[in-house]
């Protein structure tokens, strides 16, 4: 098991664009079908999610990226947490809920109100995940990109 001062968090840098990539791709591929969404923000993460203000945190242990999760605006003050993925063989650790204490405390600091995001209702260690942080259940928000989205939350901050 992997203690608390194993894993560092940082702010996503250029050094870190293929693990975001590669740890997303490996977790939408394992569920779901990586759609026209996740392309965009894979391939090109500098323009699609941090240059309209957002923000990509990245989990590292040791050398290696572990976990990441993304903050991409949704609106003045409200955020949607994304790209939220960690290496399969850690799934379990603690390390999932140490990337969204940390990416709360993000939005927080961007100057977020509130917090929202798309899953699906198969995802049940996620969904408990969030729930247990305070997200609470949402509609459905109309112009969802994605096929695979069947769960909407929200976190007032």
């Amino acid at each position: 098991m992997i203690g608390p001062a194993d894993v560092r968090i940082v702010d996503f840098e250029p050094r870190h664009r293929e693990a975001f990539r590669d740890l997303n791709l490996a977790w939408i591929e394992e569920y779901f079908v990586v759609e026209g969404p996740d392309r965009r923000q894979l391939s090109d993460p500098e323009r699609t999610i941090l240059a309209p203000g957002g923000a990509i945190l990245v989990a590292e242990l040791g050398a290696d990226v572990v976990a990441v999760c993304a903050l991409i605006v949704a609106g003045d003050g409200h955020f949607e947490l994304a790209k939220m993925a960690t290496r399969k063989d850690l799934r379990g650790s603690g390390l999932g809920r140490k990337v969204m204490t940390a990416a709360i405390e993000k939005a927080r600091a961007l100057g977020a109100h509130k917090l929202s995001l798309l899953s699906h209702h198969s995802l049940a260690p996620a969904l408990a995940l969030y729930r247990s942080v305070g997200f609470v259940d949402a509609p459905m928000p109309t112009g969802n990109e994605y096929e695979r989205a069947d769960v909407s939350m929200e976190l007032e901050l």
